[in-house]
């Protein structure tokens, strides 16, 4: 089955909670499409060896999962805390090289 990832941009509207992400990490996990996933910190980007300064993504967070197509992986965004706050987030197919 193919494998996508959801990326969350930092840009909500209004905070989200432990609680709400707690709920839907779990129902992630209930859905047994749940790969893994992480928020992501600060960073540093590079070119040709050289620090560059600080990481140029508003990327805050991605979820790993399993659908059938895009379209499966869209119906994994109900109850996505950064969305319900008026966020940002985008769905790429992980390709298998």
């Amino acid at each position: 089955m193919p494998e996508f990832i959801i990326f969350m941009h930092s840009d909500s509207a209004t905070a989200e909670t432990d609680t709400d992400w707690e709920a839907y990490i779990a129902m992630l996990h209930a859905s047994g499409k749940f790969c893994g996933g992480s928020s992501i910190g600060n960073g540093h980007a590079y070119r040709d060896g050289r620090l560059i300064g600080p990481a140029f993504t508003q990327i805050s967070g991605f979820i790993r999962v399993q659908a059938e197509d895009i379209a499966a992986a869209r119906t994994l965004l109900e109850g996505n805390p950064t969305l319900q706050a008026g966020g940002t987030v985008e769905i790429l197919e992980l390709v298998k090289s």
